[in-house]
């Protein structure tokens, strides 16, 4: 058998103080669930996603124009 069978799990949350009943305790989890859940979801929308290179400014910049017989024409395709 593995040690994390046999192994009682670490309680997450502990009651210290008074005598709750199962519906304060079912209570008490779901706020504490919430919470957690709202936090991680503010974390995942600050973090900084790479930014698609589609619409990025350079791509506005035109390349240089060529002097040359035929190059005028050529220019609206490059």
């Amino acid at each position: 058998m593995s040690d994390e069978a046999t192994t009682p799990a670490k309680p997450v949350l502990r009651v210290v103080k008074g005598d709750l009943t199962p519906e304060e305790l079912a209570a008490l989890v779901a706020v504490v669930a919430a919470r957690n859940a709202a936090a991680a979801h503010a974390a995942s929308r600050t973090r900084k996603r790479p930014r698609s290179e589609w619409g990025h400014p350079a791509r506005a910049h035109r390349t240089p124009l060529r002097v040359g017989p035929g190059q005028w024409r050529r220019s609206a395709w490059s």
